[in-house]
């Protein structure tokens, strides 16, 4: 029966979000650039089913030095507002050198020097666009003998970290011998003997430079 009084009943709802967003990169996956290059990520983008475009959420772990070679690895990751995380993605980076170091020479490349004269080898400077002053890496290949006359050939090469090998210099050494030998006699220069005497030369000496 009616008993003259309505009754309302009250229903509630607790609605949950239990979907997680999603992570789309922009860009390539896996990215290659050479050292010394800037590098700047094209980021991604994120989207919730409830809380709608949240790329601004979006946190980066990991950082990229384009001046040192190596793989990085950049992981994006966001939450919405319920606290659902996305999958992570991530995003290789590579850094590659892939640039020779520069030799160059200290003095001149071509030198003449007289035999016995003491030689000693300028040497030379290398620089490297990742590595800096490398002038410490470099070896030489062959030697001066400055008390033989002859042409000599004294090369220099050096690689940097990444295994690049700068372009070899070569210096040319001419040792010459322009002085002549030294001859002395042995006795006097000026001797007076008697007709039928015998008569023995004491001779001379000679020494030569080289």
């Amino acid at each position: 029966e009616n008993d003259g009084y309505n009754q309302l009943a009250e229903v509630s709802f607790n609605v949950t979000d239990t979907t997680a967003p999603v992570i789309t990169l922009k860009g390539q996956q896996s990215v290659t650039i050479n050292a010394g290059e800037n590098y700047t990520d094209a980021g991604a983008t994120a989207r919730d089913n409830v809380d709608g475009n949240i790329s601004k959420s979006i946190v980066v772990i990991g950082v990229v030095d384009p001046s040192r070679p190596g793989v990085y690895t950049l992981i994006y990751t966001v939450k919405d507002k319920s606290g659902n995380a996305a999958a992570i993605v991530a995003r290789s980076v590579r850094v590659v050198d892939k640039v020779a170091p520069v030799l160059t020479l200290k003095g001149p490349q071509s030198i003449t020097i007289n035999a016995g004269e003491n030689y000693e080898d300028a040497g030379a400077t290398a620089h490297d666009n990742v590595d800096g002053d490398i002038s410490k890496s470099i070896e030489t290949l062959g030697t001066v003998d400055a008390n033989k006359p002859g042409t000599y050939k004294v090369s220099y090469y050096v690689k940097d970290r990444s295994g690049n090998y700068a372009a070899a210099v070569v210096r040319t050494v001419t040792v010459v011998d322009n002085v002549p030998p030294v001859i002395t006699l042995k006795g006097q220069p000026s001797i007076t003997i008697n007709a039928g005497e015998n008569y023995a030369d004491a001779g001379a000496t000679a020494h030569d430079n080289v």
